[in-house]
């Protein structure tokens, strides 16, 4: 009975980490929306002021830190849902019931630590771009050619075998563990590693989709991790994928068409 009420409350503890720090995410990246007006008693203070200075810097003129900062929570608001059907699946195996907590917190982190990695570099190329005068104050890119190049590079990805193998991977989340199953809590973590490099190999085209809608449009990243969510389910992703594809190449000849005209 004691073993089983740890069991219990370490998984629920487990949860709660997950889905609020997916909650704190999106709470932060809503106030560092540009122009946005927060006052109120709860933002006096000189460490409240602080963070509504940092929350309130545009895209186009963050330093790395507050880019890398943005593109991690964005990452994590992103990414961590479709990471849902992994986790659940690990918890409910008999192999990590004795971990509690541990193994689902040290899983979950190899996976972000991926993605996290991944904002570095994305931090990178926004500095760059914004350096050279070529994103707006929502790191939207002003250049049609780039934006053009995006949205094709992500369509033909979408047919790609490359990710159609890392998406039955993340399809079949029962299998991923059965084929890559390691014991204890650091297993757990090199286990969440694997699992988010294969969703990185879904979802990183994806992503830099940011760059043409606006690194900081919550309406972008909401329509994003519903798509991307929906991929990554067995009975509905095969569904979504190919009329994806086919969308952004679309939209990326309708970006040519509109800026150039017809090729005459």
């Amino acid at each position: 009975m004691h073993f089983w009420l740890r069991q219990n409350v370490g998984r629920q503890a487990g949860w709660l980490l997950f889905f609020s720090s997916i909650l704190l995410a999106w709470a932060i990246l809503f106030a560092m929306q540009p122009g946005l007006e927060l006052s109120g008693p709860v933002w006096q203070g000189e460490a409240m002021q602080a963070l509504l200075a940092l929350c309130q810097t545009s895209a186009s003129t963050a330093g790395y830190p507050v880019a890398f900062a943005m593109w991690a929570l964005m990452s994590l608001a992103m990414m961590a849902p479709t990471s849902l059907p992994a986790l659940k699946t690990y918890g409910e195996l008999p192999s990590a019931a004795h971990l509690g907590s541990r193994g689902f917190i040290a899983l979950f982190g190899g996976y972000l630590l991926i993605w996290f990695g991944f904002s570095l570099l994305a931090a990178g190329a926004q500095v760059v771009l914004a350096g050279a005068n070529v994103l707006d104050m929502e790191g939207r890119s002003l250049l049609p050619v780039f934006n053009a190049f995006l949205l094709a590079l992500a369509g033909a990805y979408q047919f790609s075998s490359l990710k159609e193998a890392c998406l039955n991977s993340c399809r079949s989340p029962l299998m991923f563990f059965m084929a890559n199953w390691r014991e204890g809590v650091g297993g757990a973590f090199m286990m969440g590693l694997r699992l988010g490099a294969i969703c990185l190999g879904c979802c990183w085209a994806l992503m830099l989709l940011a760059f043409v809608a606006g690194t900081m449009n919550l309406a972008f990243m909401g329509l994003a991790t519903v798509l991307m969510v929906l991929e990554k389910l067995p009975q509905i992703g095969a569904r979504v994928s190919a009329p994806l594809g086919a969308a952004l190449l679309f939209a990326a000849a309708l970006t040519l068409f509109i800026e150039y005209g017809p090729l005459t």
